[in-house]
């Protein structure tokens, strides 16, 4: 760290932050050292920027009803972010120029200048109101989803505290529950709509500012995606075609057999098949950290003692005074954001995890994949550059989906301390409700990708055909269920991703790194597990620093998401679950 930034700057307002750009951008660069000297304080004032603009978002996630947060992001998206979005180009620009005159090493910094000299060749200030205007339509969407209830059995719950009722034997309950989230959802359909429509043609706007036909490449270069193109992507969609969905509809036929139903319906999907009671793993925020600690003891120390320094979840942030304090702001409450996600204030070097727990099995996953980004950004925290200390999302998405994966093996009662489940009957349906889960993630994900895909290279299609394209490829990659009755649910379910919303493209980068994780997984449950777990932490280790071919190869995985590698993984899931009856 330097000493570059004062350490009480206020980096959610513009007057203190404008004299550290000029410094930078004014400042005389006269050798190769210096060059170095002054990427270091570049960085502090990045790490700096960034953790103002975290710290208002959560503040802004973790109280969705209180108009105070939502005004101070507000004003930060339109005061703050538009005039420091030309002074970073103007650093990518200088940057740029400086290498040019005194080199730098090729390998220490390779990925960082290939970074900077694309964001130099898309930007264009024309395009600054613009993002600020995404921006805000993107907030109006978490808006309308964090204000979302239900009044069921006498009281008010989240769609996300509303999943338990999924789980429960009763059908005509499941059928009740599914169905008022599903009706309160499609209340907000046209001003959910509303939104994708600006989204859409005010992106379409940006990519043809930047001189792009369309927003698809685009998207790709300001997502720094060199190692692979849309041409890839496609062959992604086909291999899951190929060899996911027949296997997911073999489960989901197996599901309606046992369940003893003609045909399965959306809320046939989270219950147990034999009508046992609910998975409930744990209770509060605050056990579910408790017992995940055991979980990471177990794995391995080194990651355990990490996850000690995130707290132990009994605290929210209720205050902007908890921002930065808080590590942790776990159960589902009213005004709360949906989701969850994990981020790190680069300038502190500290990580924070957000999400809205219930008590599911679900909960533990999204805990240990959130914990996993945390695992990553922690292990490459001494990286003197900021830009180093974020990996490409298709690798920082191997982080989490693996740690999902990897704990899975600690979750039950053998070892020692206690964690989730006391009974290997439990144990079996928690891996097997995983495994499923895991494996039946990639078809969606080829569908939103798909859809993004299809969405921008028609900027101006319709509604209807936005519809109509929707459920062409639900048929392609879909669920076997039935949604006779329930067409209008069907219609709008892409309604409920926000990626597309808040980060279009940014989605295939999840199937990456699952077929990542599951080799990693297969090579521990198969091979050896402490050598799985070196070579994740190693490649962690590295953040950003090396391009996304060599982070999957210290890793010990191919950068490959073909057929090839998609057969063999569904194979390997197909056989466990096979280890594991119902």
């Amino acid at each position: 760290m330097t000493t570059f930034v004062p350490a009480e700057v206020d980096a959610t307002t513009f007057p203190p932050l404008e004299p550290l750009f000029r410094d930078l951008l004014e400042r005389p660069v006269t050798s190769p050292g210096a060059l170095e000297a002054w990427l270091l304080d570049r960085g502090e004032l990045i790490a700096a920027v960034g953790e103002g603009r975290s710290r208002l978002y959560i503040a802004m996630t973790c109280r969705t009803g209180e108009s105070q947060t939502q005004e101070a992001f507000t004003r930060y998206l339109e005061d703050v972010a538009p005039r420091l979005s030309p002074l970073f180009f103007e650093l990518d620009t200088r940057l740029v120029d400086l290498e040019r005159a005194h080199r730098l090493d090729e390998a220490r910094y390779a990925v960082l200048l290939r970074n900077a000299r694309a964001d130099v060749a898309i930007f264009r200030p024309e395009n600054v109101p613009l993002v600020t205007e995404i921006d805000k339509l993107a907030q109006q969407y978490d808006q309308v989803c964090g204000a979302m209830t239900v009044e069921f059995d006498g009281q008010t719950r989240t769609p996300s505290q509303m999943a338990r009722y999924l789980e429960l034997p009763e059908r005509a309950t499941r059928e009740r529950a599914w169905r008022s989230v599903a009706e309160r959802r499609l209340n907000d359909r046209e001003r959910v709509d509303a939104i994708y429509d600006e989204l859409v043609a005010l992106r379409t706007r940006v990519a043809r500012n930047a001189g792009f036909d369309t927003y698809t490449p685009y998207a790709f270069a300001q997502l720094h995606r060199f190692d692979y193109g849309v041409a890839a992507c496609e062959r992604f969609h086909e291999a899951v075609e190929r060899e996911i969905v027949p296997l997911v509809r073999r489960l989901e036929a197996q599901r309606a057999r046992t369940l003893g139903v003609q045909t399965l319906r959306p809320w046939d999907l989270a219950v147990d098949v034999k009508g046992r009671p609910p998975l409930r793993p744990f209770d509060t925020g605050a056990d579910l950290i408790a017992r995940m600690r055991t979980v990471f003891r177990r794995l391995d120390p080194r990651l355990g003692e990490l996850f000690e320094r995130l707290g132990d979840g009994t605290e929210s942030v209720r205050s902007d005074a908890d921002v930065g304090r808080v590590r942790l702001d776990l159960d589902s409450r009213p005004g709360k954001a949906p989701g969850g996600y994990q981020s790190m204030l680069h300038r502190s070097r500290v990580p924070f995890i957000f999400m809205n727990a219930a008590g599911l099995q679900r909960d533990v996953m999204i805990m240990a994949h959130e914990a996993g980004h945390a695992f990553h950004s922690m292990l490459c925290e001494h990286e003197p550059l900021v830009e180093y200390r974020d990996a490409p999302i298709e690798f920082a998405e191997v982080a989490s989906m693996a740690m999902e994966l990897l704990s899975m093996r600690h979750w039950g009662p053998l070892g020692p301390g206690r964690a989730f489940y006391d009974d290997d009957e439990s144990f079996r349906r928690a891996q097997r409700d995983q495994l499923q889960q895991t494996i039946s993630r990639l078809p969606w994900i080829a569908t939103i990708d798909a859809f993004q895909h299809w969405v921008y290279a028609n900027p101006g299609h319709t509604r209807d055909a936005r519809t109509a394209q929707w459920l062409a490829l639900d048929a392609r990659f879909g669920s076997s269920v039935s949604w006779e009755g329930l067409e209008p649910a069907r219609d709008a379910a892409w309604q409920r991703q926000g990626h597309l919303f808040s980060y279009p493209f940014y989605y295939i980068e999840y199937a990456i790194a699952q077929l990542g994780a599951l080799q990693l997984w297969l090579d521990a449950v198969e091979k050896d597990e402490a050598d799985a777990i070196g070579r994740y932490t190693s490649a962690l280790a590295l953040g950003g620093s090396r391009p996304l071919p060599e982070l999957f190869a210290r890793a010990g995985l191919p950068f490959d998401f073909g057929p090839e590698i998609v057969s063999r993984l569904a194979e390997g899931v197909e056989r466990h679950l096979e280890r594991l009856p119902e």
